[in-house]
């Protein structure tokens, strides 16, 4: 029998509200046990929780009767006071009831995965929901965790299966006289509309960059203002700034919001030679992070730019009597003068880099998955209906994985484990 499990699935006490939710086949026993009775299913009830003679709180209580529930199963929800000592007193009372236990990170997740709540796709963008920190992160998300990538996955299912059906009637009685054996009429044009939509899909940004951020990476000789202009960007003290040149030698990272769009900012060591075997290491950490940079910063001069098309050129100190060399801003992280111009800039730039707010976006478990199935239809295309079936049907195995139906079991504890306790 699968255990019964509770846990607290609010944030932590001290709040004015804290919410215990119980699932399992044992829910109605641990809620009599607490409550005494049980109130009618979907109906918030006031009740006095007991332990043996002891009063623990005066709370709504409520019961989901399983199917119908979040995780499938029975599930019952204690609203309590928020108070440590209520909280505590009533998990307590739960652990003492035979056949219960404290629930393990995501586990109420992912019994609603594996009684077929939720798929994997959906259940990918709640963790992602629970994580973000953005607006356009927050849209993303819950645009996910609302199944518009599974609706979409099933509907290409359905399709292939329609394709499939089709090419089986053929092989399957065109002995018998019933069926032509020719290729059913517009079937090849069908598959390439599929592959056509299956293609556009993968050709937009990957939804890492949103749930990331978009990697900014500041860059330039020693002494240039980089650390200045990371703080500045991220509001507050996130690097050490001195005078001394090589002050920075390991790469300092700094995730913030600008606009509304996530980003990563990355401070880097000065580039230059240097005998110093740290500032060394510190260079060359820093000379990596610009091949994997979405944005670069660059504080040097324009001619010695890296990856000039996705690089801005910026004048740094600005307020200074510096002689003006090309670039494509000029900015003074002292006075703050050319930085709301800055930000525009980048924010104008992530928005080509980053999924639109109405554009739906895949992570990198789903882009393999698809992207094989999209393999699987270029195989379909072929002039053996056999060959045709079998891809195919490999293509339907492919786009299983991307909600949940098959080979997954691998991610599974690594996925939930994202999840907070009592979620």
């Amino acid at each position: 029998m699968t255990d019964t499990i509770f846990a607290l699935s609010s944030g932590s006490p001290p709040a004015a509200l804290a919410v215990v939710r119980i699932s399992g086949p044992r829910a109605d026993t641990a809620l009599e046990a607490l409550a005494g009775t049980l109130p009618p299913p979907r109906i918030a009830t006031l009740s006095d929780l007991r332990r043996r003679d002891e009063r623990l709180d005066r709370a709504l209580v409520l019961r989901f009767p399983g199917p119908r529930s979040a995780t499938g199963e029975d599930v019952a929800e204690l609203h309590l006071h928020g108070g440590r000592a209520v909280v505590a007193a009533v998990l307590e009372a739960l652990a003492g009831l035979d056949g219960l236990r404290a629930a393990e990170p995501g586990e109420f997740t992912r019994r609603a995965f594996e009684n077929g709540r939720i798929d994997l796709a959906e259940a990918e963008g709640l963790a992602d929901l629970l994580a973000a920190e953005t607006q356009s992160q927050r849209r993303a998300a819950l645009a996910m965790a609302g199944g518009v990538l599974s609706r979409q996955v099933e509907a290409w299912r359905q399709r292939l299966l329609g394709l499939a059906a089709a090419l089986e009637a053929i092989l399957d009685f065109s002995d018998e006289g019933e069926v032509g054996e020719a290729w059913p009429p517009g079937w090849c044009g069908d598959v390439e509309a599929l592959a056509a939509e299956m293609a556009s899909l993968l050709a937009r940004p990957p939804a890492e960059r949103l749930r990331d951020g978009l990697r900014v990476v500041i860059a330039g000789p020693p002494n240039a203002g980089k650390s200045s202009l990371l703080n500045v960007l991220a509001e507050r003290e996130a690097a050490i700034i001195s005078a001394i040149p090589g002050t920075t030698r390991d790469l300092i990272e700094a995730p913030t919001a600008i606009n509304g769009l996530p980003f990563l900012l990355i401070d880097t060591a000065g580039l230059r030679e240097s005998d110093d075997e740290v500032e060394a290491i510190g260079v060359e950490r820093g000379r990596a992070s610009l091949a994997a940079a979405d944005l670069i910063l660059w504080l040097g001069a324009a001619h010695e730019a890296p990856g000039r098309d996705r690089t801005i050129v910026v004048q740094s100190k600005c307020d200074l009597p510096n002689p003006a060399g090309q670039a494509d801003i000029r900015v003074s992280a002292l006075t703050g003068e050319g930085v709301p111009d800055l930000v525009s800039m980048m924010a104008a730039r992530a928005r080509t880099l980053l999924p639109a707010e109405s554009e739906l976006a895949v992570n990198a478990r789903q882009r393999e998955a698809i992207a094989e199935a999209l393999l699987n239809l270029g195989e379909a295309g072929g002039v053996d209906m056999l060959i045709a079936a079998e891809a195919l049907r490999r293509a339907r195995v492919e786009l299983d994985r991307v909600t949940g139906r098959a080979g997954v079991e691998d991610m599974l504890d690594q996925l939930f484990g994202r999840f907070c306790i009592g979620k």
